[in-house]
């Protein structure tokens, strides 16, 4: 089930478990003594290239009979690299130093995060305006920054201001949430992030916080409790679908013709959503045909665990291509999806494809947008 074993990396999570194992047999009269082991986990469990193959999807703590949690020794391995020994890749030595200047991994100047909004028919909200609104838009770094997941936050943007709801976005103070520095091990970082968040947040007191980019829904939800912010957090998908449910929107029409939809980890197998993207998708008017691996059992696009940031180890294939090929096998027209940084990794497979050959890859709050009924 692990994405980089199935793509030919150095890592097995199977292998680490046997190797702890062989180990605690050497050591257990010392281990059960209450002693530290005399050998990090380097030096037996897995090597440096291994440790940062894991995209953490959650797919081997996932299927674990016993409930062995490899993906945290793995993290915990990434910590003492990059905390103690300062040794980790040039591409996540570069997202930490520039959320440490710029508060976003992109190192993009914080007055551009409003640029998303330009040309809007209506105005965005900041906190500037409104202060106390009762949902604040969580719009995340990838969506502020990034061209094509700008469209994402642009049909939230319409989405929301079509439901005649009091809401907001930060603006141009928002900063990241700090996920991806917790899951490349800088946790230093991480802390300051949440911190610093969590100290807005608090400011605010929003009813609710909505936000589309699973790395944020799970950082802020059951992350920043550990420091002190207790919110109500919802994803895109589950937000839009109550809008629906309670008539704040209508849609319909022929939405996105047959669709696939690819599950996020941190949206799915990390937090359990996974029926309110597609009933989303077929309140559009879309057809869902499912890829084999769905749902709990989905393959990872290869972008989590700070593997966006950084070149990804070699091996027979990269995990984004083998995703992409099996959403491709289904035959639908569009591959929808919940989470920026999947987009960007399924977008760059079709970007391979000769023109006109590949599906659409859309965001679900852009195939409601289009589907909403005026």
């Amino acid at each position: 089930v692990c994405p980089a074993t199935n793509t030919g990396k150095a890592l097995s999570p199977a292998a680490i478990l046997v190797n702890e194992r062989v180990e605690l047999n050497k050591i257990f009269s010392d281990f059960a003594a209450g002693k530290e082991s005399p050998r990090p986990l380097l030096d037996f469990a897995l090597n440096e290239e291994a440790a940062w193959a894991c995209t953490t999807c959650n797919a081997c703590v996932e299927i674990c009979p016993v409930g062995n949690e490899q993906m945290l020794h793995i993290i915990d391995v990434r910590r003492e690299r990059v905390l103690t020994a300062a040794e980790f890749p040039t591409g996540l030595k570069n997202a930490f130093n520039h959320m440490e200047r710029s508060g976003n991994p992109w190192g993009i100047a914080a007055e551009e995060r409003m640029v998303w909004a330009k040309g809007l028919p209506f105005p965005v909200p900041t906190l500037e305006q409104k202060s106390d609104p009762e949902v604040l838009y969580w719009v995340g770094c990838a969506a502020a920054f990034d061209p094509r997941a700008q469209k994402i936050a642009r049909s939230m943007a319409e989405l929301l201001h079509a439901a005649g709801l009091d809401w907001a976005v930060i603006g141009k103070s928002e900063k990241c949430t700090g996920d991806t520095a917790r899951r490349a091990g800088n946790e230093y970082l991480f802390a300051q992030m949440a911190e610093e968040n969590i100290a807005v947040l608090n400011e605010v007191k929003p009813t609710t916080i909505v936000t589309h980019c699973p790395h944020c829904f799970h950082t802020i939800s059951n992350e920043y409790p550990q420091f002190g912010g207790n919110f109500a957090v919802k994803h895109h998908t589950q937000f839009i679908e109550e809008l629906i449910r309670d008539g704040k929107i209508k849609v319909g029409g022929d939405g996105a013709g047959a669709a696939t939809y690819h599950d996020p980890c941190y949206l799915g197998r990390h937090n359990g959503v996974f029926d309110a993207p597609r009933q989303l998708i077929q309140s559009a008017g879309a057809r869902i045909t499912e890829p084999n691996r769905n749902r709990n059992n989905s393959f990872c696009c290869g972008a989590g665990g700070g593997q966006f940031w950084k070149d990804e180890e070699k091996g027979n294939e990269r995990v984004g291509t083998n995703r992409y090929r099996e959403l491709k096998q289904t035959g639908a027209k569009t591959i929808a999806t919940g989470c920026p940084f999947c987009m960007r990794m399924i977008t760059e497979e079709t970007a391979k494809e000769e023109e006109g050959s590949a599906p659409d890859v859309l965001d679900v709050a852009e195939i409601v947008a289009r589907s909403l009924r005026r």
